[in-house]
């Protein structure tokens, strides 16, 4: 028997403590690899590794209850498929404890680490390479968590996207923020992994192209329907 979901404000909840948890490890991880290390590559290494197992961890938890989205691209992209089955409430609940969780997150970080909480970052991430880099990033996550409904694996979500955000950390100019909520909370970071507020608009921008890039892709490979014989998709929802 199919279970219920749980109710929306549990589900939000699970997406606040979610989102959250998510940019922590980000950003803490980049936090603790800046200060063992000069070397660029080292310090790169160590946040990829660290943000990738947090995220694949936080998917396994949380997915059973509000499918793991941590991602405003990854709810509009999910909704937006599955429209006929969502509700615009949902929606809105969703993207809003992702953008809370996210400043949360970041703001815990800088905490732990005995540092002023709310200082804007002041790394700057506008070159156009950036914003190609940006797309390309959130257009793979975006395939990736549509293509994993439309071929009925969706227990494969914790491996599949961690291990996808984990590449793309080096694969992308940008470093695969991917997320307009977790490029939200990093702004908050004057840290390896923060990106200062200016630049955040047009971060977002690249991430919504991206978002609509793959979900055209994913139409082009797998048609605009659901996969035939899927248990739960709800499992293979995430984000970044």
């Amino acid at each position: 028997m199919r279970m219920s979901p749980p109710a929306l404000p549990r589900r939000a909840a699970a997406e606040f403590i979610g989102t959250a948890s998510l940019v922590a490890v980000v950003v803490g991880s980049g936090i603790r690899a800046d200060s063992l290390s000069q070397d660029i590559g080292v310090r790169l290494l160590a946040n990829a590794a660290a943000s990738a197992l947090g995220l694949g961890l936080l998917i396994a938890l949380i997915g059973p209850l509000s499918g793991a989205h941590f991602n405003p691209v990854v709810t509009l992209s999910e909704w937006w498929s599955r429209r006929h089955e969502g509700k615009g409430r949902d929606v809105l609940a969703y993207i809003a404890a992702q953008l809370a969780g996210a400043v949360t997150g970041a703001l815990l970080a800088e905490a732990m680490f005995g540092r002023a909480p709310g200082a804007w970052a002041t790394e700057p991430r506008s070159s156009l390479h950036l914003l190609l880099g940006e797309a390309v990033a959130t257009a793979g996550l975006v395939l990736v968590v549509q293509g994993l409904r439309h071929i009925g694996r969706p227990g494969l979500a914790p491996v599949a996207v961690a291990g996808y955000i984990g590449a793309a950390i080096w694969f992308t100019s940008s470093g695969s923020f991917a997320n307009p909520a977790a490029t939200l909370g990093r702004s908050f970071s004057d840290s390896f992994t923060g990106i200062a507020p200016a630049s955040v608009p047009a971060f977002a921008a690249a991430q919504l192209l991206g978002m609509l890039l793959g979900m055209g892709l994913a139409g082009v490979l797998y048609g605009t329907g659901g996969a035939s014989g899927e248990p739960n998709a709800a499992e293979a929802r995430r984000t970044g």
